[in-house]
C-alpha cells in the first residue's frame, strides 16, 4: 500500500512552534492575501487592511504557542484578523486628499453618511482566483468586492458586520464564527439576522442593487473610451448619455451621493472647467470593474501627477454606477507611476 505523502503544512507548522521564523513565513504567505481581502472588506480601505494584516501576523508570531489545533490554522488566522480589524477600526484617520473646493463644499451641506472606502486592485485579486481555480468562487469573490456592496456593509455595527462577512461571504459555519468573536452560536445567528435585514434594506433602498449583468469586453471598453473621451472634453451631455437611468455617483470618503441622471448631469455641470489635456486617463481594473487611473497635468513641471481612480460599474451596455477616489497614493498600488 503506498504511503500518504506527509502535509507539509504540518512539518511548518511544527518547525514554527519550534521558533523557525522562515517556517512560520512559509506557512502564512499562503494565506495572506485572503487575509488582506478579508480586513478589506471589514474595514472597506486598502491601506488599513495592510496595517491590519501586519498586526495580524506579528500577533500571530507572538501567541503561536496558543495555537492549540482545536480549529484549522486558517480559522485561527482569521480569528486574529477579525479580531483587529474591529479594534482598527476606531483609530482616527486624517483625509488630506486634495478635493476640488465645489466639491468640499457640497460635502459640507451633505446629510449623507461619510463612509471610508477605497478600490482593490484587480491584479491581487487575481491570487486568490489563482490558487482556487474555480469558477464559482470567482463569482463569489466579484459579488463580495462591489463598491456598493463594501459600503452598505460598512454602515453595519462591528459585530453585525463581522457575522456577516465570516458566515455569508467567507463561509465558516456558525459555531466556528461564534468562537472567532468569543461569543455564542445564538448571538452569531441573531446578529447575522439583523445584518442581512439591513442590508435588505440597504437594496430595497437603492443603495444595494441586484447583481449586475456583466458586459462584454468590447462593450466595457466602448464604455471606458468614450466615458474618457467625453471627460476630456467636459461634454456633459456626451457624459451623460453613457449612464443608466438610475446611475449613482459618489466619492468615498467625501458624504456625496448623486442619483439618476438628472442629478448626474447637475453633478458634472458644476465641475470646473479646464484645458483639454489638463486630465491623462489610463484604463485599469478594480474590484472585477473597468476603471480608470487619472492623471492631472501641472503646468509648473509639465508633468501629470497621479490624482486618483474612477471605479466603472457597467450594466450590460450602460455605466450603472461611478465611484471616483480622489487620492494620488492609490495608483502606486495598482502598479503605475506617481508622474508620467
Amino acid at each position: 500500500m503506498a504511503s500518504v505523502p506527509a502535509d507539509p503544512r504540518q512539518d511548518q507548522l511544527a518547525a514554527a512552534l519550534a521558533g523557525d521564523q522562515d517556517a512560520f513565513g512559509a506557512l502564512t504567505d499562503r494565506y495572506r492575501r485572503e487575509l488582506h481581502v478579508h480586513c478589506y472588506r471589514l474595514l472597506g480601505s486598502f491601506q488599513d487592511a495592510e496595517d491590519a494584516v501586519q498586526e495580524t501576523l506579528m500577533r500571530a508570531w507572538r501567541h503561536l504557542a496558543s495555537f492549540e489545533g482545536r480549529s484549522s490554522f486558517r480559522a485561527w488566522l482569521y480569528r486574529l484578523a477579525t479580531n483587529v480589524a474591529l479594534t482598527q477600526r476606531n483609530r482616527p484617520r486624517i483625509v488630506t486628499q486634495p478635493f476640488p473646493q465645489v466639491l468640499a463644499d457640497a460635502a459640507s451641506s451633505s446629510s449623507e453618511p461619510a463612509i471610508r472606502l477605497s478600490p482593490y486592485p484587480d491584479a491581487l485579486l487575481d491570487e486568490l482566483t489563482a490558487t482556487s481555480g474555480d469558477p464559482a468562487a470567482e463569482i463569489e469573490l466579484r459579488e463580495s468586492v462591489q463598491l456598493a456592496f463594501l459600503a452598505a456593509v460598512q454602515l453595519l455595527p462591528p459585530r453585525q458586520r463581522a457575522a456577516l462577512i465570516l458566515r455569508d461571504v467567507v463561509g465558516f459555519p456558525a459555531d466556528a464564527v461564534a468562537e472567532m468573536l468569543e461569543s455564542t452560536t445564538d448571538s452569531v445567528n441573531s446578529a447575522l439576522k439583523r445584518a442581512r435585514a439591513t442590508l435588505e434594506q440597504q437594496r430595497t433602498a437603492g443603495r444595494l442593487t441586484e447583481r449586475r449583468a456583466a458586459p462584454t469586453d468590447e462593450i466595457a471598453a466602448s464604455l471606458v473610451r468614450r466615458y474618457s473621451e467625453a471627460w476630456q472634453v467636459m461634454d456633459v451631455a456626451g457624459l451623460v448619455g453613457l449612464l443608466a437611468q438610475d446611475v449613482v455617483l459618489s466619492m468615498p470618503p467625501l458624504p456625496l451621493r448623486y442619483v439618476g441622471r438628472e442629478a448626474a448631469f447637475q453633478f458634472f455641470a458644476m465641475l470646473p472647467k479646464g484645458p483639454v489635456d489638463r486630465f491623462r486617463l489610463v484604463t485599469t481594473r478594480a474590484n472585477r470593474q473597468s476603471a480608470l487611473a487619472v492623471y492631472r497635468h501641472d503646468a509648473q513641471d509639465g508633468t501629470y501627477h497621479a490624482w486618483g481612480i474612477w471605479v466603472l460599474t457597467v450594466d450590460r451596455d450602460v455605466i450603472a454606477e461611478v465611484t471616483a477616489f480622489v487620492d494620488p497614493t492609490l495608483l502606486p498600488r495598482f502598479g503605475l507611476p506617481e508622474t508620467t
